[in-house]
This record gives C-alpha cells, structure tokens and sequence, in this order.
C-alpha cells in the first residue's frame, strides 16, 4: 500500500506543477505504481478543468475555453509541451538522424517548435470552444487527460528507447504489458458511466500504435520528450474526433 501511495505521488509530482514537498522513493516498484497511476493524475486534472467549467458556465463559450485551456497547461506546467516543440525542430531541420538527436538535445526552442506550440494550442483553444457550444457532456473533460497520460504510458512500454540511458530507459526497465492494462483499469469504470469512452480507448489505441510507428520510422526509438509530445497529441486527437462526433454524427447547434 505504502508503494501505491508513493507511486501516485510520484505521478503527481512528473506529470504536474502541484508542489509535494515529500522525497518519493525512486524504486521499481513507485516507479511501476506510478506509471499505473498516470490516468488517475490524468482523472484529477479533468475534474479540475470540469469544476471551472461548470463554475463558469455562464460565461461565453471562447473565454471559458481559454479559461480551461490556461488552468489546463498551468497545472502541467507545460512539461509536454517542450516535448512537441523538440520534435517539431528536430523534424523541420530534414537532417540526418545523429543531428536530429541533437538538435532535440538543444536547450533552444527554433521556429519549427515556436509553431509546433501555436497551433497546437491554439486548435486547442478553438476545439474547447466548439464543444462547449456544443453542451457536450462533462465527462469529456474527464477522460480526455486521463486517456492522454495513458497514451503516453503505453508508448513508453510497447516502445524501445533509442537510447539505452536517460530518464524513460531507466522507468522503462521497471515496467511491462501488465502496467499498461492496470493502468486502464480507472478509464474503464468511467466507461462504465459513460460507454461512448470505449470508443475513445480504442481510437487513442491506434494513435498509439501510429506514433510508436512514427518514432521508430525517425529515431529508431524513443525518449522522454516523446512520451510527452504522446499525451499533447494524444489529447489533441480526441479532441479533434470528438468535435467530429458532435459536429457531423450528431444533431448539433449552430457553428460558434
């Protein structure tokens, strides 16, 4: 139990700005529970976002999604972000893998990352706002984050690292298939409440599996700064397929 709770803090203090002044133990086994903890942090971010939207429903839909879409990176602290902005560079510069690899080691942030970061917000943004016109159900806003941070835990697991060193090697080493499935197990009694949420897993699943693709495809391997562009993307495609089901299968309100 002691290993549950250490796990989740450690998931709290990896995937958020939330300041836990404890020193986790930075064992196999925290390191296992935490990354089964992922969608949990994932839960507890959405409730946050819900809570403002629900607190704030009378305000017009583009200032509640900016609103959300603040609080949403303020609690991350952006720490994905940087992970798409990486990738951005290191793909628009169309060098050889070895200066790719560097160029993703950079400190610096290039024009690629800059609009990597813009539109990636920015739509966003613009998806927050159509589905709160459209007075799509809350729970939304819960599975969205949750299914995003378990995206990222199965890329890291189904996934070899390029690099035997760094940060998600060593985590990689602690973690197995069983994780990924113990990981699910929060979203799938949300689904229970919700069932359109299995559909989701299963189209989140085969953004996985394209990424995993991708990254092997252009770096032989991942590192942490792509598990983090996983749970930005991630997010980002459900928000996409869910403005699709609410816009075209679904009666719908006028556009925003």
């Amino acid at each position: 139990m002691r290993n549950v709770l250490f796990g989740l803090l450690l998931a709290l203090q990896f995937l958020t700005r939330v300041p836990i002044p404890i020193a986790v133990p930075w064992t196999p086994y925290t390191r296992r529970w935490a990354a089964r903890a992922y969608p949990v942090v994932g839960l507890l971010i959405g409730t946050v976002l819900a809570l403002v939207a629900l607190g704030i429903h009378n305000v017009p839909a583009p200032i509640t999604a900016l609103t959300l879409l603040s609080i949403w990176v303020a609690i991350s602290g952006g720490l994905h972000l940087d992970g798409v902005m990486d990738i951005a560079d290191a793909l628009g510069s169309n060098q050889p893998l070895a200066r790719r690899w560097e160029i993703m080691k950079d400190p610096q942030i290039g024009s690629f990352g800059m609009l990597a970061l813009v539109f990636l917000l920015a739509w966003k943004a613009v998806l927050l706002w159509a589905l709160l016109a459209y007075q799509a159900p809350w729970w939304w806003l819960l599975a969205i984050p949750a299914l995003g941070r378990w995206a990222g835990v199965a890329l890291l697991v189904l996934t070899p690292c390029a690099q035997q060193k760094g940060l998600a090697w060593s985590w990689q080493q602690s973690l197995s298939g069983h994780d990924v499935a113990l990981a699910l197990v929060p979203i799938v009694l949300m689904a229970l409440l919700a069932p359109a949420i299995v559909l989701m897993m299963l189209m989140v699943t085969v953004f996985v599996l394209l990424i995993r693709w991708l990254m092997l495809r252009l770096f032989n391997g991942i590192n942490g700064d792509m598990v983090g562009a996983t749970i930005e993307g991630g997010e980002l495609w459900l928000l996409i397929l869910l403005w699709s089901w609410w816009q075209f299968a679904t009666v719908s309100p006028l556009g925003i």
